[in-house]
């Protein structure tokens, strides 16, 4: 039976194997303060990325770089995760903040049995799940998650330069309109966007009651974007390489296969010399 890349709260609660629950909420105060039973934290910052690591520089790689797929590997082992382990990956942000980038990071290794919980935590609790602030029980450590290299389409930010220059390919920022046109931005020094780039903010693949648009739904977006372009020649990005996977998990629901991502984004574009544009 196929599992993801969503699982609703209704099919978690009826699910009768075990599950390895990660809660992607950044920062240890949230899941400190309540979380899923039996839920792992994963902090982006910690977890998903290097942007703890001595000599961190987002003017290579982003606000956000992936870590190392040795390093990676070795989480998952720590995690308890091995090839044949059912995954959850929940948020408070209908998956943006950072469920999906560990979708896309276990997806990239080659892992299938990954869901995001659509709706997240707030869609959990509505449906009766309780929360608690009592840590896990230990997890059994297993061996590093067996592959080397990430498996899912890169791209990196000179790769980008050339794709930008190709009317064969296009170039999504999820990233808000307000942000994309240039009229503010709280977490890089210059406002603005990548030039030649087209914008979907990732919030306008969820519905109002903060769960993904059904797949007809998303893929009618997509393709309007796309123009006919195939999607195996779009990059997507964001600001730091996170909310740029939700994007890339509303095209997989959608039956649209073949992004790639630039992880490093718009927090390392901008910072690189390269120039911007506004409006």
């Amino acid at each position: 039976m196929s599992f993801g890349p969503l699982i609703s709260p209704e099919a978690l609660r009826d699910l009768a194997a075990p599950v390895r629950l990660l809660d992607v909420r950044p920062g240890a105060e949230p899941y400190a303060a309540g979380h899923l039973a039996g839920a792992l934290h994963a902090d982006v910052d910690v977890a998903l990325s290097t942007a703890l690591a001595p000599g961190f520089d987002p003017a290579r790689g982003g606000r956000h770089p992936l870590p190392a797929p040795a390093a990676w590997a070795a989480r998952l082992g720590a995690w308890g995760v091995g090839p044949d382990t059912r995954v959850v990956a929940y948020d408070a942000a209908g998956g943006g903040i950072a469920a999906a980038r560990l979708w896309w990071m276990l997806r990239a290794a080659g892992h299938e049995r990954i869901a995001v919980l659509d709706g997240g935590l707030p869609a959990a609790q509505a449906a009766g799940f309780a929360v608690t602030s009592a840590a896990p029980p230990p997890v059994p450590a297993r061996p590093p998650y067996p592959f080397t290299a990430w498996e899912r389409p890169l791209v990196e930010v000179a790769a980008l330069e050339r794709l930008l220059r190709d009317p064969a390919w296009k170039v999504l920022d999820v990233r808000s309109r307000e942000r994309w046109r240039g009229e503010t931005d709280p977490y890089e020094p210059s406002p603005g966007r990548i030039p030649g780039t087209v914008n979907l903010p990732y919030t306008d693949n969820l519905g109002p009651d903060g769960r993904f648009k059904p797949p007809a739904a998303l893929r009618a977006m997509y393709l309007e974007l796309l123009g006919g372009t195939p999607p195996e020649r779009l990059a997507v990005h964001c600001g730091s390489g996170v909310t740029a996977c939700h994007a890339l998990l509303a095209l997989e629901v959608a039956g649209l296969h073949g992004a790639s991502l630039y992880v490093g984004s718009y927090s390392e574009w901008c910072r690189s010399g390269r120039p911007l544009a506004r409006g």
